[in-house]
Parts: C-alpha cells; sequence; structure tokens
C-alpha cells in the first residue's frame, strides 16, 4: 500500500501562510481534516526557513494539526534546526509519530539532521543531492544514496529501516530529461540492500509549471510509473479525487474499466522495465489517448509543450 503524505498545509500557499502568521488556527485545522478525509496517512507541516520564529510556529502548528486530527503522523519540513526540533520534542510530549523532511548529500544538513532523526528515533527523508546540484542519471542518485547518505546516517544512528531515499523529482516543464530517471532511481534504490530500503518522492514537482488542467493528469500517470518501480511513500494531494481512485485502481488491481486495464497495463510494463505497448491503447477513446501521450512525454520520447495533448 501506498504510504500519502499530504503536501496541502505548506508556506507557498497564501492561505496557509497568512493563517500561520495570524496564529489563526482555523483554516490550518479544516486542511487538516480535509486531507485525512481524502486519504492522507501523514501530513507534511511545511513552514519554510521561519528564521525568526520557527522554533515557536512548529510546536504551534503540531498542536493545532493534532487537535483537528489527534494521532495522525506529521513530517517536519524546515530548514530550521531549532524549529526542527522544537516541533520533534512536541511530537514526542505528545505521542505523536514524526518524520523529518529532509536531510541531502550535503555534509552540513547532514551533521545537522542526521543526529536529530538518531536522537528523536524518527524516518528521515533522504535527498540524493549533493552540494553540486541533482544528477540527472539514475545511477548517481543510487551512488549518492549508496556512497554518502546511507552510510553516514547509519553511523550517525539512524537505522536503514528509517530512511527514505528520494530521488528528487522534477518538473516535466523544462527539466524533461531528469522525469523518467527519478523513475529508475527507485528502481536502483530497491536493489541497493537486503531489505531495500523505503522510497519517497514528491509526487507533484513533475507537473510544476504545468497548465491546471493538465496537472493532475501528468501526477496520475507519473505515480503510477513511480510504484511500479517500487515507491513506498508519495508527498501528494489527497484532494485530488482522481489521483485517488488511480491509486485504488492500482492498490485493488481493478482492471474492470477501459482506463483501469490501461493502467494496470503501464503498471505491469513499467515494473519490467518495459515500455507500454501502444497497441494496448484504444486510440478512439480519448481518456486512453490522454494517458498515452502522458507516457510518452514523462518517458522523455516526445517533447514536453503546453499544449501536448492537442498535438
Amino acid at each position: 500500500m501506498l504510504y500519502r503524505i499530504g503536501e496541502n498545509i505548506q508556506v507557498l500557499s497564501t492561505q496557509v501562510r497568512q493563517a500561520i502568521d495570524n496564529r489563526d488556527p482555523g483554516p490550518l485545522m479544516e486542511l487538516a481534516k480535509a486531507q485525512v478525509k481524502g486519504g492522507a496517512h501523514m501530513l507534511d507541516l511545511n513552514i519554510g526557513r521561519r528564521k525568526k520564529d520557527g522554533h515557536e510556529v512548529m510546536p504551534w502548528l503540531i498542536e493545532v494539526i493534532d487537535e483537528a486530527v489527534p494521532g495522525t503522523p506529521v513530517s517536519l519540513d524546515t530548514t530550521n534546526p531549532a524549529a526542527l526540533e522544537a516541533g520533534l520534542k512536541k511530537c514526542q510530549e505528545l505521542g505523536i509519530k514524526a518524520m523529518i523532511n529532509s536531510v541531502s548529500a550535503e555534509e552540513e544538513r547532514l551533521t545537522t539532521v542526521g543526529p536529530l532523526a538518531a536522537k528523536y528515533n524518527v524516518p528521515v527523508i533522504a535527498l540524493t543531492m549533493t552540494k553540486a546540484g541533482i544528477p540527472v542519471s539514475a545511477e548517481e542518485r543510487a551512488n549518492i544514496a549508496m556512497e554518502i547518505l546511507l552510510p553516514r546516517l547509519t553511523e550517525m544512528g539512524v537505522p536503514v529501516e528509517n530512511i527514505y531515499l528520494d530521488p528528487l523529482v522534477l518538473t516535466v516543464a523544462g527539466t524533461q530529461e531528469y522525469v523518467p530517471n527519478a523513475i529508475e532511481a527507485i528502481r536502483y534504490f530497491k536493489a541497493l540492500s537486503d531489505p531495500p530500503p523505503m522510497t519517497v518522492a514528491g509526487l507533484s514537482n513533475v507537473s510544476n509549471r504545468v497548465p491546471p488542467g493538465s496537472r493532475s493528469l501528468i501526477n496520475r500517470v507519473y505515480l503510477v510509473m513511480l510504484m511500479a518501480a517500487g515507491l513506498d511513500a508519495a508527498i501528494l494531494n489527497p484532494l485530488d479525487k482522481a489521483l485517488n481512485e488511480v491509486i485504488r485502481i492500482i492498490e485493488e488491481r481493478d482492471d474492470s474499466t477501459p482506463v483501469g486495464k490501461l493502467l494496470l497495463t503501464l503498471y505491469d510494463a513499467t515494473a519490467v522495465g518495459e515500455d507500454l505497448d501502444p497497441s494496448a491503447v484504444d486510440m478512439n477513446d480519448p481518456e486512453q489517448v490522454a494517458i498515452w501521450k502522458t507516457v510518452q512525454i514523462l518517458k522523455n520520447q516526445i517533447i514536453y509543450a503546453d499544449s501536448y495533448l492537442q498535438m
């Protein structure tokens, strides 16, 4: 089963930022309730850098969320170490499961976040990037995981089962060559050890800067491919009902509809490293054609354009 981390409580949202600034719990509580109702198993709490008051904001936000959806696990998403530790302490006090989002292979970040993950015995999302940035190839991302992240974090006392490797999903609009390699990176991660490490991805990143009408479709098709490669958890929008339906189709292997059958065919082909056979697509069905065209842009077989569905 895919572990779903709700992405909607994040400071890039004007509503969320204003609610935090004004210490107004109402909108945040409603967002929390809606995400859990939509199937989120954990809620990501993204307060950004929040340098001046992060150490106050994070524990306050955790209390607000726990009041709205008692006992729901939270992912603490901030680059402020003081805010991170204050949040971990609050979770410990309230008996809430927590996760750290995130650490990278940059030494400064590793030595700051790794010990906190060990001290509080919480899972941590480990980004396969260094100070040089995010490599394009799946092999290089796997090398960062194998040569830096896994050994360094385990040395610090973080057990392998608490390390969630993230290949770093980038948008198909402008960084298209990265998109299929994130799928392959998940496959590589799963071969790094026995038992294999856990994997996670920020799903909505793939459709950043894409017109709103195409975002859900791109996210849905990409998630099928990521799950087929071995994805364990995704940071996603649990308010997207169409996305939730695709997850259900894959998890229940429901091939009772033509679209469901096509999505399962895509899943099975991706799982064994093969391309989707065009003969599996009913080219007279607009919904299936849209899925087919989306697979082609996600595999970097056709150059992405905002109008790709009309081409």
